[in-house]
């Protein structure tokens, strides 16, 4: 068959459909900024400047990721008015991670 063929690719719901939700889940929260975002966010809520500090991301990386998070629904947005401040929280789906964060650090510090 040629490379123009009809070949269909098959995703990863056709290889495996029970283990589609866990993909799902991994490419939503999966990148290394995404999970050291939301480790960070999981102990308080924290303003832009905090965040850059203490996850050593740039701002435009930041700024993308926390997009990313808040349109995935895994983090929050408050704005003040005076002072002008922007804080960052975890959602209640947000939070709900945590103990998944929980049990990968438990496994990480036994097999890697």
């Amino acid at each position: 068959m040629s490379s123009t063929g009809s070949r269909t690719e098959k995703t990863h719901e056709d290889k495996n459909p029970d283990a589609c939700s866990v993909v799902e889940a991994v490419s939503e929260i999966g990148s290394e900024w995404r999970l050291i975002v939301l480790h960070d966010l999981a102990e308080e809520e924290k303003r832009f400047n905090e965040l850059k500090r203490s996850t050593g991301a740039s701002s435009r990386t930041l700024s993308r990721v926390l997009d990313d998070l808040e349109d995935a629904g895994l983090v929050d947005r408050r704005v003040e008015e005076k002072p002008i401040a922007t804080f960052y929280s975890l959602t209640e789906s947000g939070v709900a991670l945590c103990p998944v964060f929980n049990e990968l650090e438990t496994w990480a510090d036994e097999w890697l």
